[in-house]
């Protein structure tokens, strides 16, 4: 194993690593020498860095819990153009094509992460509760535009699109679903909120 490489912002480099390991052998395989293994450099890069392995795992979600934010932005700034199955389509296709199913599967196959999590995420899953806040807060601004009707409960139709989307993505052997599947399922969740849009 090298020793003495410097490496450019380890923690991305970590972080990277580890999301290459979850993807293709999934969160049993995910250990601190699988992770520094992949990322080219010696065990104690990662304990420098970071307290415990759960520590590093902890911050890894968080992290891409943050990134949530620009596409949670996105989604908003999207109201009131297109339709609205096809932005929140899209929006479950780049959430989930990533690569956060392997994070949520990640997430709940770890006790102490959970529990490490609980300060950021209090209830619900870590990055499924936070992708529903981000359809809460579109579906909202699409409903303060007149284009889902005024008494939508926004608060089913989020964690419903947000569970529906984990489940069509979910299967991490198989291809993902196609563009048209995805569609009919939100259509199918906001039918009875928004005509066609």
């Amino acid at each position: 194993m090298p020793t003495g490489v410097a490496l450019r912002d380890a923690r991305e480099q970590l972080f990277d690593a580890a999301e290459r390991v979850l993807l293709s052998d999934g969160p049993n395989a995910l250990t601190s020498r699988a992770v520094t293994t992949e990322a080219g450099c010696a065990k104690g890069v990662l304990h420098r860095h970071f307290a415990d392995f759960d520590a590093f795992l902890a911050e890894l979600v968080r992290d891409r819990i943050a990134r949530l934010d620009g596409q949670a932005a996105a989604l908003r700034d999207a109201a009131g153009t297109g339709t609205v199955a096809g932005n929140v389509t899209a929006a479950l296709t780049e959430l989930f094509g990533t690569v956060a199913v392997a994070i949520v599967g990640l997430v709940t196959s770890r006790d102490e992460l959970r529990a490490r999590l609980r300060a950021t995420t209090p209830a619900g899953i870590p990055l499924l509760t936070e992708a529903t806040a981000m359809f809460a807060s579109y579906l909202t601004a699409e409903r303060d535009l007149g284009r889902i009707a005024a008494d939508a409960d926004i608060d089913a139709l989020a964690p419903t699109l947000t569970g529906s989307g984990h489940l069509l993505f979910a299967d991490r052997k198989a291809a993902p679903p196609r563009a048209e599947a995805v569609l009919q399922v939100v259509a199918a969740v906001i039918a009875g909120v928004t005509g066609r849009s």
